[in-house]
Parts: C-alpha cells; sequence; structure tokens
C-alpha cells in the first residue's frame, strides 16, 4: 500500500488493512500480509510514527528514502502538486522495494491513494493488481470520473483558460446538481496551472486501474455508488471493479496528546450539550476567522471543545508545513479568562474518536473532510458544516441536502481580501440552531439513523463486509 505524504491521508489506508486483516486473514491457508510503503520529504511526523508503531503483527511498514526538491526549479507548494511530486521522486526506491518484497512473499495487489496514483504503473511491471483506496465518498468519486470528459467538452483550448462551467454541474447518482462554486476547489484553477494538471491527471489515471476500494456504504450513498459500478458517469466509461467497504475509521486515537484533559472535562458537562471544534489535520482559517468564531462561541452560551491551530491565509496549508508558533496567542484578548467555565481550547490536537463517541458532545463543527464526517456519523453527531479545500464543499452540500446530518452557517456576501468570513453572530445563530432548534432535533435524529445503517454495513453479511469478502476472493483467485 503506497499512501501519500501526511498523517491525515496514511490513517484510512491502516486502518483498511487492519479490518480487512482481521477478516481474511486465513482463507483456505492463505495468509494476507500488508507491507505500507510511504513516501517522505523530511523526517516523519511524529503522528505518523505513532500511527505506524502501533501496527499488528501481520502488517509493517517501511519509510521510502525522504527525497529532495534542491534540483526542481520552482517546487510546487500547493499541498496536491507536491504531495504528486515526492511520490514521483520516490518511485526508484518504491520499484526497489517492490523488488526485495517479490523476492520473500508472493505480490497480489498495489494500492494507492488517489495522488500516489502514479505508483500503479509498477503493478504492470509486477503484474499484479493495481487499486486505489479512495478515501473521499461516491459523489466524489462519480465527478472525479467524470471529469476528464468535463474539462474535454467545456475548454476551448486556444481561448479560455479556466473551465466554463454552467451555473450548475449534475454529479451521476446524487440528486441535487452542485453549483460551480462548491465544485473542487482544484477545478477552479487555471487550466495551466500544476494544480489543476495535478487533479486532471489523476483523474485520467482512475478508469485505468483495475480495482477501486470506497470508503463508503451503500445506504449513505447507494445511488452514486450503483451509478459507478454499472459505468454510468458522465464519462461513459466502463472503468475499474468497485468495491464499497466503508465506513472505515479509527476506533480508538493513536495519539495521547491532551486525551486526559479532554476526556476528564467532557465527563463533567451534560449530555449532548457541547460543540466540538477542529478543521482536521490539514485544515487552517484566518486569522480574523478565528477571532469571529471564538465571539461566537462566547456569544451563543454554549459549551465548546476547540482544537485551534496557527491561522494562515491557505486553508490547506498545515498538511505539509509544521508551524511552531502557539496557536493560544491568536485567541482575543481575554477570551479564555472570560469563557474558562464554558469551554475548553486545546493547541494543535485533540482524541478526535474519543471526543465524538462521548456522551457530552452535541455537535461537531467539522470541515467536512471525509474521514471526520464518517467518524461523526458513526456516533451520531450532527455537523455544522465548515467547508475548507478539495472535495470538503461538495461534501457539505451532500451532508444539508441530500444526508441531512447537517446545518451550515448562514453566510453573508461581505468578503475580506476575497475570502468570506463568517461572523460571530452567524456562529452564534447555528450553534443555537443545531442544539436548540427543532430543526438541529431532526438532523441528529437522522444522524442517528445512518450510524445504525453504518454499524450494519459492517456485520458480518452487511453490504461493505461482503464487498470486502469479494475483495478478498479476487485477489486470492489471481494466486490459485
Amino acid at each position: 500500500m503506497v499512501p501519500c505524504p501526511g498523517h491525515g491521508h496514511l490513517i484510512p489506508f491502516v486502518e483498511f488493512a487492519k479490518r480487512f486483516l482481521l477478516l481474511h486473514n486465513n482463507n483456505n491457508g492463505v495468509f494476507f500480509h500488508v507491507t505500507l510503503l510511504v513516501p517522505t520529504h523530511g523526517p516523519p511526523s511524529p503522528s505518523a510514527i505513532a500511527i505506524l508503531n502501533a501496527l499488528p503483527p501481520n502488517m509493517d511498514f517501511i519509510f521510502l528514502p525522504s527525497v529532495t526538491m534542491d534540483n526542481i526549479p520552482n517546487p510546487p507548494t500547493h499541498p496536491i502538486p507536491r504531495m504528486k511530486l515526492i511520490l514521483q521522486l520516490s518511485l526508484p526506491s518504491l520499484r526497489q522495494s517492490l523488488t526485495s518484497l517479490s523476492s520473500k512473499t508472493t505480490l497480489v495487489a498495489l494500492v494507492s491513494h488517489f495522488f500516489s496514483i502514479d505508483a500503479l504503473p509498477l503493478a504492470k511491471e509486477f503484474n499484479i493488481f493495481s487499486c486505489v483506496l479512495y478515501t473521499a465518498g461516491a459523489t466524489s468519486l462519480s465527478f472525479s470520473l467524470s471529469f476528464p470528459m468535463l474539462d474535454k467538452e467545456k475548454i476551448n483550448h486556444d481561448h479560455q483558460e479556466s473551465l466554463d462551467l454552467p451555473k450548475t454541474v449534475n454529479v451521476s447518482g446524487c440528486p441535487v446538481s452542485f453549483q460551480v462554486k462548491d465544485l473542487p476547489d482544484l477545478v477552479h484553477f487555471p487550466r495551466s496551472s500544476e494544480i489543476y494538471k495535478s487533479y486532471l491527471d489523476a483523474c485520467r489515471s482512475l478508469t485505468l486501474v483495475d480495482i477501486l476500494i470506497l470508503n463508503s456504504f451503500n445506504h449513505l450513498e447507494g445511488e452514486a455508488i450503483q451509478a459507478i459500478q454499472r459505468g454510468k458517469t458522465s464519462s461513459g466509461l466502463t472503468g475499474p471493479s468497485v468495491y464499497s467497504i466503508g465506513p472505515i475509521i479509527q476506533t480508538e486515537s493513536s495519539n495521547e496528546a491532551n486525551k486526559l484533559d479532554c476526556v476528564t472535562w467532557l465527563d463533567n458537562q451534560p449530555p449532548k450539550s457541547v460543540v466540538y471544534i477542529c478543521f482536521g489535520s490539514g485544515g487552517t482559517i484566518s486569522h480574523e476567522q478565528v477571532n469571529e468564531i471564538a465571539h461566537g462561541l462566547e456569544l451563543s452560551g454554549h459549551r465548546f471543545l476547540w482544537v485551534i491551530r496557527p491561522p494562515s491565509k491557505i486553508s490547506g496549508s498545515a498538511y505539509l508545513v509544521t508551524k511552531k508558533e502557539d496557536p493560544l496567542e491568536y485567541l482575543p484578548s481575554g477570551f479564555l479568562d472570560r469563557t474558562k467555565g464554558q469551554g475548553l481550547v486545546v493547541p494543535s490536537w485533540a482524541p478526535q474518536i474519543e471526543i465524538l463517541a462521548h456522551g457530552s458532545t452535541g455537535a461537531f463543527l467539522s470541515h467536512c473532510g471525509w474521514s471526520s464526517a464518517m467518524e461523526s456519523i458513526i456516533h451520531g453527531v450532527p455537523i455544522i458544516a465548515w467547508p475548507l479545500f478539495a472535495e470538503q464543499k461538495m461534501n457539505a452540500v451532500l451532508f444539508t441536502d441530500v444526508l441531512r446530518v447537517a446545518l451550515r452557517a448562514q453566510q453573508s456576501d461581505a468578503e475580506n481580501g476575497g475570502n468570506i468570513v463568517v461572523t460571530r453572530e452567524q456562529v452564534a445563530e447555528v450553534v443555537k440552531r443545531i442544539l436548540e432548534s427543532d430543526e438541529g432535533l431532526e438532523v441528529r435524529k437522522r444522524t442517528r439513523e445512518l450510524s445504525d445503517a453504518a454499524s450494519l454495513a459492517v456485520t458480518q453479511n452487511g453490504s461493505s463486509n461482503m464487498g470486502l469478502s469479494s475483495l478478498a476472493q479476487k485477489w486470492l483467485e489471481s494466486i490459485a
């Protein structure tokens, strides 16, 4: 398995492998083993090391040699082309690792991340299955499969530098249309940019792989999953075999930082009373937005547990860059003293699984990253949708308008420096809506229903368990 850099991308790979090995560790005397081949640029993060050091005996990992960009003119700074470049520079060492593994055992599959997809031609060299573990949802995958055709149809190559789209875009298998502004942010960059090219290249490659493994389940995105399986995405391509095996989430946090403080504090709060705020492992917001959230939480009067990071103008900047500043210094003056009995603010990291599973947690103000959303749904915690980048705006539309497990702050048209800032009044209003209103009760009820459906999907005869069994059988047949 070849994840891409960033521990947030590593987690679904580890959890998928654990689930697979737990259910299929001995098939008629055949024992599966998983090796994670991890591309690196600089030393691995402590969180990645903690995750990998806790692997079970039938899994291991190899950190590929750290690559350097010293000889690359103008190396990319955006996370997506940067992750793809790190993988491309790691291909020689990846090939060497696969050669070494093939001399010791029988290889059956090479599983990559969407943005590690440049590794998959190596699968043909070793005559094994090429697979992508698509860590976002089926709706996002349906759009990604259709995007190359959309690009081809809508671009006048001689005169147009950006994608000319209609006001709304339909995605096969999704009952609502998407506003152009809610499509993945990568499509809005100039076509000549490395960011756009990286996404388009990855989307084109999806149709060339043997197997797509999807972190979703039938009750959640059944129509989109069926549309992909029928090969009736907008691209008109039949594409690879699709196995829906989700939800894949962590069962416990891999890092002990702040765990005792958070759980002890939650133990002393009333049931369903706390709003948990976290923008994922890669999400950051502006200093002004930090201030507005702080004042909004204070204004709401509701309890909160807030994971705060140093602000940034780039919403995804935390993926590959670690800031050393104390994030608490960016809070409004006197905020921590004034909210001492109302909330808990923790810097940089918190035990998300334990927080979402806690009975005192009543809502999750989330960036709508797919893994975080799955964790929230499984634990029956409704979402305040606050998308930042990647496919998160599509997810937010899905969660609010289709699945009805989320509410969203009512934003004004006021902008500052090109960025829409959600005001303190709007923050307070959405917190009150989700915790106090009849609308919030309906969202909570719907979230509990999907939580039950998620639990059923991974039971012995559940749809996702059956998908995992079919995948195991396909791999076994290759060595029969």
